[in-house]
């Protein structure tokens, strides 16, 4: 599909105009600053993004007229909610690893209509994948909380909470896409501002659903997800009122809006191994929840505050991440695969510093972290196992910038198998096994017998986490170092 342009920069067929989208794949420019031209935006995106979770968890901490055991459950469940809303986003990856990579290798390569065609199938596919994954989740909620152990009070909340999050769940997924299209064309500023509003919109609703507003008592715990559900709603309306008018490139075209197969197909065979490696992810992530909550509540709590805060290190990453993904297929576009790798390995660079900057900050910070969300005397016990945790993570903050930024940069190349093979390698033989040993009093294995466990608790389990990260750390730096991504077709 070739883009034929007139005097002024617009595309005949399609009528975009074009916003510069040779300025990534520019040598003259020093890598460091296209890096940090599209991180920045995407970095404010992510703290927006951990602003709502940290005002949500801060709501739950806080509830009024909860006795001492409602507060615990609510926190408690609050965990696997987090964990839960988490594995909805690395679903969502079936549609947004497709539309950053190709959308960006496209515009590249100077294929502007070819990059609108791959928006509005990623597109298509975020609502094909958000009603059924919204329509399963729901039939299957029960048993799911069931499986990772929740019971009582705890599950009661998490219920109430997550039929919300699932009931919305298309409109976060046509989100996300519509933002990682944005990103793919080298435009993070535009999914920014809509994330800006979005965040805007989430907090006040977030505040009334839980807490009620004059003579409304409100919803409890499920009214925080109808806050974020709803801003997620009115924020893709935001997006593709935006992209009705064209930006940077992409456009909204009802006569885009059918399967196109062959483009579909293009995209699955990138987003379907990110897809699995996500998901994968998610269950081993599911898996080691699964063993977290077979401690007391206290230790439940605090794993889910220790990972709210430790967000603030995983989500920078993520937004160097997002200009890895751009810079590594733009330039790979526009047959330039030395400087995408130039692009991919500054991304990294500048990623671990900042998170290693973060990690110095929890390390020196945790117990005030900690009672922030832990204001009463109750909660002590969620304060003494939960800083030690945090300290531990600062530790790995290099090697996690090492997975999170170079699995982008490789999806961004279309190399999505690696990252597989290392999601199972690091959380199915390492974590998952070191977490139950080094966290139980005892093992006990059919057919082998028992053996004593280290009996370290909550930070057994993040001890295990820590020996994963680092493990893939150095594995995904072999795999980019040794370029054979270079070679890999879209």
């Amino acid at each position: 599909m070739e883009s034929r342009k007139d005097s002024a920069g617009v595309d005949e067929a399609s009528g975009l105009r074009l916003n510069e989208p040779t300025l990534w794949t520019n040598p003259a420019i020093p890598a460091w600053k296209r890096v940090l031209g599209l991180a920045w935006p995407a970095f404010l995106q992510q703290m927006l993004h951990l602003t709502v979770n940290q005002t949500d968890r801060w709501l739950a901490g806080n509830a009024v007229g909860l006795d001492e055991a409602s507060q615990l459950a609510m926190q408690g469940a609050q965990t696997t909610c987090f964990y839960l809303a988490w594995v909805v986003s690395c679903y969502g990856v079936l549609a947004s690893v497709g539309a950053s990579a190709l959308v960006s290798r496209l515009v590249g390569a100077g294929d502007i209509r070819g990059g609108n065609l791959a928006f509005h199938q990623s597109m298509i596919l975020a609502l094909l994948l958000g009603v059924a994954g919204g329509a399963s989740g729901l039939f299957c909620l029960d048993s799911l909380l069931g499986f990772l152990r929740l019971e009582g009070l705890p599950k009661e909340f998490a219920h109430d909470y997550l039929s919300v999050t699932l009931m919305l769940l298309p409109f976060q997924l046509l989100l996300s896409t519509a933002v990682a299209s944005l990103a793919g064309v080298g435009d993070t500023r535009t999914g920014l501002w809509i994330l800006v509003g979005t965040t805007l919109v989430n907090l006040p609703l977030a505040w009334m659903g839980f807490r009620g507003v004059g003579e409304w008592a409100g919803l409890g715990f499920a009214g925080i997800a109808w806050g974020t559900g709803l801003s997620h709603a009115l924020g893709t309306l935001a997006a593709l009122g935006i992209l009705w008018q064209g930006r940077s490139g992409l456009k909204v075209l009802p006569k885009l809006l059918k399967p196109d197969l062959p483009m579909l197909g293009r995209l699955l065979r990138v987003s379907l191994p990110a897809g699995a490696d996500s998901l994968s992810l998610a269950a081993g992530q599911l898996l080691f929840l699964s063993v977290v909550n077979l401690l007391d509540d206290a230790s439940k709590g605090a794993h889910g505050i220790a990972l709210g805060w430790e967000a603030m290190g995983y989500l920078s990453g993520a937004a160097f991440g997002v200009a890895a993904t751009t810079l590594v297929g733009q330039n790979l576009g526009a047959k330039q695969p030395d400087e995408a790798m130039r692009c991919g390995l500054t991304a990294l660079a500048l990623g671990a510093v900042t998170m290693s900057l973060m990690g110095v900050f929890f390390f020196t910070n945790a117990l005030s972290m900690f009672r922030f969300f832990c204001p009463t005397e109750a909660q002590s016990a969620v304060v003494e196992v939960g800083v030690p945790v945090l300290r531990l993570v600062a530790f790995s903050m290099p090697m996690l910038a090492s997975c999170i930024v170079l699995t982008s940069a490789l999806r961004g190349a279309g190399d999505t198998r690696f990252p597989l093979l290392f999601t199972w390698v690091g959380f199915f033989a390492v974590r998952l096994p070191l977490a139950w040993w080094l966290s139980r009093p005892e093992i006990s294995l059919p057919g082998v017998g028992e053996f004593s466990g280290w009996n370290l608790g909550l930070f057994g389990c993040w001890l295990a986490m820590q020996i994963d990260i680092n493990l893939r750390g150095v594995l995904f730096l072999a795999r980019f170092w040794g370029g054979k991504w270079r070679r890999v077709s879209v």
